[in-house]
């Protein structure tokens, strides 16, 4: 209800002051014009500019001030500019344009504007000097100006219903090319135009041939920043001896790039996540489709690591270097340094409701973590373009990382107790080489070598120290006041892969592509599991079948054939790849080769109704090989409660996955929409089987041939109605998995449903809110138990620019979590506020900041999985008062 009443109120200010200019631009001959650029200048000071887009079929709609006068431009290339009055307009207007095409010969015109908005076929360019008002820091504060343009507060960019992938400056990546970097350091008042490059190849002669739905967005600089030092420093101080020291210093000129962003803080402020984390692993272009490599990198001890997001103390160091030099003409080198440390404490309390068993029960653990984190990642590229026809690139990758963390276990089940003490250290190395060559061979030819070598060496060392035993009838403990039990592995791995592709184009509305390549993988994996004693002896788990020693080698030689062909406005290209497979797995002295042929085909589909109305579907049927730690066939402990057992006689996984999309963008009528599904099915999969005994478990793996499916449908749409913007998503998961526990198998069905509703406001001198409520459906049906979980979030983002000189901003989340089968009801909610005062023209700017208002102690949130639900207590930094200062260079 206050959301209603907060839109009748807005929409009721704003019909009485804005009148609407609406008609069609065309040529002398009754052409229409699209993407024809109307400029409305007012002739009153305090106004701002107002400026439209016309759509394919040239008709516009323009939002003006009532009983303002203005002048009129429309612009179209090639054409005359068209200018009219409008003198002091009180009621809605058609007004059409005619434009009168340019004559051959040169004649002189004069443009004293640039227009805000200016759309050719895959680019749009954003003068954003006509957006911004000069209260903007950053550059996610004008981009949020833009019309089209989204910021979340991570600093991902939505640019017409796409996701940004690639940032640019000055046409150079800027660092990763990751926005967040970007958007969230770069400062407002150094740039002045903003590229968007849809469908963007790094190579220009590959656009049109290679499938690209990547969208790129090109930071242009003002001239007077292009060959200068910026940036701004940032430092604050609070209570309980909280302090921010942060950095960000830029150097551009024709020739070098130089970056530094810099980072001191113990507010739990991260400035490296998991999802950047991301970005570097996958910078260097993969080969193929690999989702063993995401999930690999998803549960390495690194990325668990970054993942947490949450501490209830945290110490954090980071610094981020980059250059760029232009060699020669022809030839750019470029690299980066980024090092971060930070020390971490955790806390959290779990209910764990262990089901689909004879007799059901619940656990009550708490686990606290000090975590010590340590890496440096540093990357080498060279890039060579001596012509249009040729394009080289080299990049070498290093990661070096070292984690360590002491932690406490206290579990409550059954009436037993137990105290476990963990130790953790993790030391890795990894290398990355690749290379790409594009050359053009002739008119109708067009060939690629890309090819990759990756070295990744990893040390974790664990230890588990408890006065109880643990594992009983798995491992073999010999009596001690206190259990000390010691876990060191060992894993290494070299990885090539190589693919030389051909594009042949027969013409213009067929194509051949023939690609031939090779993944070759060499791993090693030892782990050892013992026991250490008082009197300094060890006690060996080798007796009981643990212990590994395993060698896994892989080959994959693949010929893959694409056809792609245009008819009217869609695109299709059926692919056929086939597959020869060859690996080999050594346990000690038991050797096994085993091989296997597969033909894997794909079908893609894209329909252009316009430039910003697309549809896409893809099919493709997948095959997954194992890791090594799938495969190692002797035992492994997996934590104080959990032991592991390969199965070396692992084959690949088959799924079959299927997406459509649709999305569609109208700067005409300010309209977002995006609708997307997808669909796997499994044929053959990769099983965990579980033997559950109170709260520890053993776990092995077979190969399962019933089909699981997995359904997901998601939709947004956003619609701004003058200074106003409605925004309605939602989305729906379905999976069937099934569940091997215990000897018994059953069909576990989970089902849920997320739905948002949210307003947003953008008017110059009047508050700005943004209002989101989120409401959560989660059902889960293993056997014959159904789990139902709701929750409801209402979020509110407040931002009011006054006095000229100041900023305030605040935030406020309500969630409300509900378990219905077990009754827990909880509500929480937080609160942040800042007030910036910076005066006009002053490089110094003053800030009071508080985080979690409200001294909020922990969150929670549920899971599930085949045989428990969880219900976790997570909690985070108390409140937090800083008073900054920061300096613009």
């Amino acid at each position: 209800m206050s959301i209603l009443l907060i839109k009748v109120g807005f929409s009721s200010m704003i019909n009485a002051q804005e009148i609407q200019v609406t008609g069609k631009v065309t040529d002398s001959s009754q052409n229409q014009l699209p993407y024809a650029n109307i400029l409305a200048v007012p002739n009153t000071e305090n106004q701002e500019i107002r400026f439209a887009i016309t759509e394919k079929d040239g008709s516009y709609k323009l939002s003006l001030v009532k009983n303002i006068s203005y002048d009129i431009t429309v612009s179209y290339l090639g054409y005359k500019p068209n200018i009219h009055s409008l003198i002091s307009i009180n009621q809605d207007l058609i007004k059409n344009f005619v434009l009168i095409e340019k004559p051959n010969q040169l004649d002189e015109v004069t443009i004293n504007y640039i227009p805000p908005v200016v759309v050719k076929t895959d680019t749009t360019t954003y003068d954003i000097t006509k957006f911004v008002t000069g209260e903007e820091r950053k550059l996610r504060d004008a981009l949020k100006k833009l019309p089209g343009v989204e910021v979340d507060r991570e600093g991902n960019v939505m640019v017409q219903g796409k996701k940004v992938t690639k940032v640019l400056v000055e046409n150079k990546t800027f660092f990763t090319g990751n926005s967040k970097l970007a958007v969230n350091n770069i400062p407002a008042d150094a740039v002045e135009k903003v590229e968007v490059l849809d469908n963007y190849n790094e190579v220009a002669m590959l656009k049109g041939l290679q499938n690209s739905e990547d969208m790129a967005m090109n930071i242009l600089l003002k001239e007077d920043k292009k060959k200068f030092v910026f940036g701004d420093i940032e430092v604050g101080a609070g209570i309980k001896e909280r302090y921010l020291v942060h950095p960000n210093l830029f150097y551009y000129s024709p020739k070098t790039n130089l970056n530094f962003i810099g980072d001191l803080n113990n507010q739990g402020i991260k400035s490296f996540s998991f999802s950047d984390y991301l970005e570097f692993e996958g910078g260097f272009g993969k080969l193929l489709d690999d989702a063993g490599s995401y999930f690999s990198l998803f549960n390495s001890d690194f990325a668990q690591y970054l993942n947490n997001q949450d501490f209830t103390d945290n110490i954090n160091q980071f610094g981020a270097l980059n250059i760029r030099q232009s060699v020669s003409k022809h030839t750019d080198v470029s690299g980066y340094l980024i090092t971060s440390n930070s020390k971490t404490q955790t806390a959290s309390n779990t209910l764990n409701t262990y089901q689909n068993i004879s007799d059901p029960f619940t656990e009550d653990r708490t686990v606290t973590n000090n975590l010590n984190n340590f890496f440096t990642i540093g990357k080498l590229t060279i890039d060579y373009d001596p012509s249009y026809k040729e394009d080289f690139a080299y990049n070498a990758f290093v990661k070096v990382t070292n984690n360590d963390s002491y932690g406490l276990i206290n579990t409550i089940s059954l009436d037993d107790i137990n105290n476990i003490t963990t130790l953790t250290d993790v030391t890795s190395f990894n290398l990355k080489q690749n290379i790409s060559y594009s050359r053009k061979l002739s008119k109708v030819h067009t060939a690629t070598l890309e090819a990759t070598y990756n070295f990744q060496n990893d040390k974790p060392l664990t230890e588990w120290l408890t006065n109880q035993q643990i594992l009983q009838g798995l491992i073999p403990l010999e009596d001690e006041n206190v259990f000390n039990i010691l876990q060191t592995k060992t894993s290494k791995s070299h990885n090539f892969n190589a693919i030389v592709k051909d594009y042949w184009v027969l013409n213009n509305f067929n194509h051949l592509y023939t690609s031939v390549g090779v993944n070759l993988s060499f791993n090693d994996f030892f782990n050892k599991d013992v026991q250490l004693l008082n009197d300094g002896s060890v006690n060996n788990f080798s007796s009981a079948g643990f212990g590994n020693d395993f060698k896994y080698s892989f080959a994959d030689t693949y010929l893959g054939l694409e056809y792609k062909f245009q008819v009217g406005i869609a695109t299709f290209k059926p692919a056929l790849f086939y597959h020869g497979y060859l690996w080999s797995t050594q346990q000690f002295e038991n050797a096994e080769t085993f091989s296997k042929n597969l033909f894997l085909p794909q079908f893609t589909t894209k329909v252009d109704f316009n430039n910003s109305e697309k549809l896409n579907f893809r099919y493709k049927l997948n095959a997954r090989f194992p890791g090594i730690n799938q495969l190692a066939n002797n035992f492994l402990l997996s934590s104080f409660n959990s032991v592991y057992k390969g199965n070396s006689d692992l084959e690949n996984q088959l799924y079959h996955s299927a997406t459509l999309s649709y999305y569609k963008f109208s700067l005409f009528r300010n309209l977002n929409f995006n609708l997307n599904t997808s669909f796997n099915k499994r044929t053959k999969s990769i099983k965990t089987v579980t033997e559950l005994n109170g709260i520890e478990s053993f776990n092995t793996a077979i190969m399962f041939n019933q089909p699981e499916h997995n359904w997901t449908v998601s939709g947004r749409v956003s619609k701004k109605i003058k200074k106003i913007r409605y925004n309605l998503s939602g989305r729906y998961s379905y999976n069937d998995v099934y569940q091997i526990l215990n000897e018994d198998t059953n069909l576990n069905i989970s089902k849920s449903i997320s739905s948002t509703v949210g307003i947003e406001t953008f008017f110059k001198n009047h508050p700005n809110i943004e209002i989101n409520y989120t409401k959560d459906f989660s059902n889960y049906k293993a056997s014959n138990n159904t789990s139902k979980f709701e929750n409801d979030k209402l979020e509110i983002i407040l931002e009011y620019d006054f006095l000229q000189d100041f900023i305030f901003k605040a935030d406020y989340t309500f969630d409300n979590y509900n378990n219905k089968n077990q009754s827990i009801n909880n509500t929480f909610d937080t609160a942040n506020a800042s007030l910036f005062y910076q005066k006009e023209d002053s490089p110094w700017g003053f800030e009071i900041n508080g985080t979690n208002l409200f001294d909020v102690t922990f969150k929670q949130q549920n899971s599930f999985n085949s045989y428990l639900i969880r219900d976790n207590k997570t909690f985070v930094l108390p409140r937090i008062l800083m008073f900054k200062i920061s300096y613009n260079l």
